[in-house]
């Protein structure tokens, strides 16, 4: 029987901070790399669950700052915001100012040399690019990762630390 353990790698703790990071400087990039980044280590969002959040989806539940995800088979699921998420989340907001439109994507291209506009959201295929980029620049290959590695990163330090796997398969939607 051919079980599914190691076909999508789960990164060390020591590898997540170097991709966490590997974005440097003060540019707009660099602090919209941040938050993406965060968003798929923390909160183990698929690719395109992270295309499609709007400003919108940044919002307060009972006191608690959450992430309104829109999963697979328009299943929607609200995701306890992490505080470093947040913290890089609104430093991008306020450098790229478009914080205060709800309806605007949240994550957008910094420059789109397709359609000559950056007001679309950041593609599926931008946000692999962006994985395999700061991978490469951590010393992580292979063949196996990418976007889903951060996924199962998430997962299995969740259930590492004792969480309930209903639980965990629930957040990962």
């Amino acid at each position: 029987v051919d079980t599914y353990e190691g076909k999508t790698p789960a990164l060390s703790d020591a590898q997540v901070r170097q991709l966490l990071e590997a974005p440097k400087g003060p540019t707009l990039k660099a602090k919209r790399d941040r938050a993406i980044l965060s968003i798929l280590f923390y909160h183990a969002l698929r690719r395109d669950e992270l295309c499609k959040l709007m400003v919108k989806d940044v919002h307060e539940r009972r006191g608690v700052k959450h992430l309104r995800v829109h999963g697979k088979g328009s299943k929607l699921r609200h995701v306890p915001l992490h505080p470093a998420s947040q913290e890089r989340i609104d430093e991008y907001l306020q450098a790229a100012g478009h914080g205060a439109l709800p309806w605007a994507p949240l994550f957008k291209p910094i420059r789109n040399n397709r359609r000559g506009t950056t007001d679309t959201a950041l593609t599926t295929h931008g946000v692999y690019l962006l994985m395999k980029t700061y991978g490469r620049k951590a010393g992580i290959t292979g063949q196996r990762f990418g976007p889903h590695a951060a996924r199962a990163t998430a997962a299995t330090n969740a259930l590492d630390a004792g969480a309930d796997i209903a639980k965990v398969q629930e957040w990962l939607g």
